[in-house]
């Protein structure tokens, strides 16, 4: 089998997870630069096999899109341009920072930690992995 690759998308960084080969368990992989994302993913899957790519969609709590849905909407063309053998699945991504921040809370760590927002990211990218798999619609 090969993996799903989950990205929280940001302007500036995107947090990046990933599955085992059995596609059983999401883990945080990295977050990137989202200058450089591209580059990354390209690289990534010439060193690993990915079936899919996931990607958070944020929306309003009256199910409306976010503001940042316009970037991601450039960025998902690009991507589909870039890499168009690996399909792209789209997963709401409401409550998934504030989910990242208290797993960090829950799990231990300290203030200055949980300030770091890359890590909070590639939280977030795990959690809509685990949404994912918990329910591959």
């Amino acid at each position: 089998m090969a993996r799903i690759l989950a990205l929280d998308y940001g302007i500036k960084r995107t947090g990046i997870a990933v599955t085992d080969e059995f596609q059983i368990i999401a883990s945080g992989l990295t977050t990137v630069d989202t200058k450089e994302l591209i580059t990354f993913l390209k690289r990534y899957i010439s060193e690993e096999k990915v079936e899919l790519f996931i990607v958070g969609e944020p929306k309003q709590m009256n199910y409306e899109p976010s503001e940042s849905e316009q970037s991601i909407a450039k960025f998902l063309i690009r991507l589909e341009k870039e890499i168009p053998q690996v399909p792209i699945k789209r997963v709401d991504e409401r409550f998934t920072s504030k989910m990242a921040f208290q797993t960090m809370i829950d799990s231990g760590l300290k203030k200055k930690q949980r300030k770091d927002k890359a890590l909070v990211d590639e939280i977030s990218a795990t959690i809509i992995l685990q949404s994912y798999l918990q329910n591959p619609t």
